[in-house]
């Protein structure tokens, strides 16, 4: 007999009674990884935190229906929620994926004083600390994050109650709270760049970032720090291929199509190409491999299966196991490249709040760069590494975008690819 989970998040509580009715047939129908089953694996994927359903132009609309637009985005599937618990002595154990993390707040160092200083803390007593892996810190990203125009306008994409933060330094920007991070970028960024990917917990993306000062590769570059210890499995993946079209993973419970929308022919030019309301649509109407519960993953699920080991330029392939298909595509310039897929998780940044959505870049996450600077030449380069998180709008037309949007000139493509995930123990 098959067994289903009804479990509703503490977040909830605040939802009106009318919400809650909305989305309890969509937890009945589909469970996630818990208790037992959650504490079996070794790569437990916490919740993004994300409790509100968002339109297209940002609006916070009640959790759609399955025949009505924008059904099927983050927070209608409450996976394993954040649970943190403040030990009192400078340390914070994460009770969901038994890594145990630093609470405060150093000054920025650089990468290699960031790895050399591992060894010389004590918190807690225990010595055993070191620079987490991206995948660790990523696991401690909350996307009820917002990045506004200053401090008083803006939510730290990370729990605050059990973390210390603080954003940019004097002198810097308000979003300069990156974090390091032991993954090195096997390519490099901008022209040339040795890069490590980190977490920026004040705008809520992954990039890899510059070892050297971009202004002066003598100088290093510094960044926050946040050291980790415990559960020395966590981010590793225990990929197998069913021979139906589908992968397991076993050490995150998780379900993933082989190949993405491209072969499946999605979207009205199929070519795998899907704005979000669109690949929302395209994943919960999916019938695939004997399975019609297919969801657009959640930014967590999706960053879990980046192999961050691969990129074009050193393996010719997406930043994916080898075991998955990825479509190849021509970037801006008509050159080769791997697609960016959507996830369910609105991104609260920008002008407009919640009009964007998460994707991550599986191949070069370009954007667009006048070098020198104020010469009029623009160059399309690899900005931010394959494996960055970063985000589109969700609908409108990418010419609107020639040269990019933001610092780097971010490449805006809107129509994105989709893989969908579902939960291998469901039926």
């Amino acid at each position: 007999m098959r067994r289903t989970f009804v479990v509703v998040p503490r977040r909830l509580a605040a939802v009106s009674i009318l919400c809650l009715m909305a989305v309890m047939p969509l937890l009945s129908s589909q469970p996630r990884a818990r208790g037992e089953e959650a504490a079996a694996l070794t790569y437990v994927i916490n919740d993004t935190g994300q409790d509100k359903c968002y339109d297209d132009a940002g609006k916070v609309i009640p959790p759609p229906p399955s025949e009505k637009s924008f059904h099927g985005q983050d927070a209608q599937y409450p996976g394993t929620q954040m649970r943190f618990q403040d030990n009192g002595d400078g340390t914070v154990s994460d009770l969901n994926t038994g890594l145990v993390w630093q609470k405060a707040v150093g000054v920025k160092v650089s990468w290699e004083d960031a790895k050399a200083n591992a060894v010389r803390i004590n918190f807690g007593g225990k010595t055993d600390w070191r620079l987490p892996s991206i995948k660790e810190l990523y696991s401690l990203i909350d996307f009820n994050g917002m990045a506004g125009r200053d401090e008083r306008s803006s939510v730290p994409y990370i729990q605050t109650r059990y973390f210390d933060f603080r954003y940019g330094d004097a002198g810097e920007r308000l979003i300069d709270a990156q974090y390091w991070t032991t993954t090195r970028y096997v390519s490099t960024t901008m022209n040339g760049d040795q890069s490590v990917f980190g977490v920026n917990f004040a705008d809520g993306r992954i990039k890899a970032y510059p070892i050297s000062s971009p202004r002066d590769r003598e100088t290093p570059n510094k960044l926050f720090v946040r050291y980790v210890r415990g559960n020395p499995e966590y981010g590793k993946n225990k990929f197998t291929d069913n021979g139906d079209g589908t992968i397991t993973d076993s050490a995150t419970g998780l379900m993933w199509m082989k190949t993405d929308s491209g072969p499946q022919k999605a979207g009205e030019k199929e070519d795998g190409r899907l704005n979000w309301r669109q690949a929302l649509k395209w994943a919960e109407n999916l019938d695939y491999a004997g399975h019609k519960d297919w969801r657009l993953p959640n930014a967590k699920e999706l960053q879990s299966i980046v192999d961050y080991t691969r990129s074009p330029a050193t393996t010719n392939s997406a930043a994916i196991d080898p075991m998955f298909g990825a479509t190849m595509i021509a970037d801006p310039a008509g050159r080769p490249n791997y697609p960016c897929y959507w996830t369910g998780t609105s991104h609260l940044d920008g002008p407009t709040p919640g009009s964007g959505a998460v994707y991550v870049a599986f191949g070069k996450a370009q954007g667009f760069m006048e070098f020198p600077p104020r010469s009029g030449r623009w160059s399309l380069l690899d900005v931010h590494g394959a494996g960055a998180q970063r985000s589109d709008p969700k609908s409108g037309d990418p010419a609107q975008f020639p040269r990019g949007r933001g610092p780097q000139g971010d490449v805006i493509l809107i129509y994105n690819f989709a893989r969908c995930v579902r939960d291998a123990k469901t039926q």
